[in-house]
């Protein structure tokens, strides 16, 4: 019995503490600014319209035909210029494993993605007035966007609250902004959701092992109650009254 009160008193200690975490991130996320926290403080949200010369389109299925092993093709655009995105290898979200190839829709050649392009569709998400300082090209896992499995280009900008823009390297698309708002968002969803190996997911085993303690604290807080209670030590006590003095007369 006295290990298990031992156990159950440690555990009572660590579900505490990550409890008051709780509390701390919970309520952080009601008095953020949810703009500056999802990394929008600059991004550009505005649609730009495409003036689409269809006569120019090179027909899709010449395209396919010259890449067999394709299995979906889709029209997008970058800088308002059409390309068809070709999906080799196709995961189930936008930031699943994927294998890419990129084609011009007019001239039907293949694009890789260079540093100069890359600059320029981070720049078009940008509405800050920084300047480009340094371009990286990284490979998952990658920290601020921890869900993202294809390789990104990370764009850094001089402005004051450090936006750094990421570019999926295969389809140009933006994958999200980051800055100091949202370094700081992310510190709190981490306490929040246990995430302490950063995987961007609550379905991890620090949140894994807090149920197990959870419920360790329940079956031996009621193991403890009804040991006490075979004792007797929830017996109430009874008061009893005080005779009064007796008084000898001489």
């Amino acid at each position: 019995m006295r290990w298990i009160r031992k156990l159950h008193k440690w555990a009572s200690v660590i579900v505490g503490i990550q409890f008051v975490l709780w509390l701390a991130s919970g309520l952080y996320f009601n008095l953020m600014d949810h703009t500056k926290a999802a990394g929008l403080t600059y991004f550009s949200q505005d649609m730009v319209q495409h003036q689409l010369d269809m006569a120019k389109f090179i027909e899709p299925k010449a395209v396919l035909e010259q890449h067999s092993d394709s299995v979906a093709l889709d029209t997008v655009f970058l800088l308002a210029k059409p390309y068809y995105l070709l999906s080799h290898q196709q995961g189930l979200y936008a930031h699943s494993y994927h294998e890419y190839t990129l084609v011009d829709a007019y001239s039907g050649e293949a694009v890789t993605l260079d540093e100069e392009l890359v600059t320029s569709l981070a720049q078009a998400s940008y509405t800050g007035e920084g300047k480009v300082a340094e371009l990286k090209l990284l490979t998952p896992p990658i920290s601020d966007f921890p869900k993202q499995q294809n390789p990104t280009w990370q764009v850094n900008f001089t402005d004051d609250i450090d936006t750094q823009v990421y570019v999926e390297a295969q389809s140009g698309r933006i994958v999200g902004h980051s800055d100091q708002h949202k370094k700081l968002a992310d510190i709190f969803f981490m306490l929040h959701f246990m995430d302490y190996n950063n995987q961007g997911s609550f379905n991890n085993l620090p949140m894994m092992l807090m149920a197990f303690f959870s419920l360790w604290l329940t079956v031996t807080g009621c193991y403890w109650c009804i040991d006490l209670l075979r004792k007797g030590k929830y017996r109430r006590k009874r008061r009893t009254r005080s005779k009064p003095a007796a008084i000898k007369l001489l």
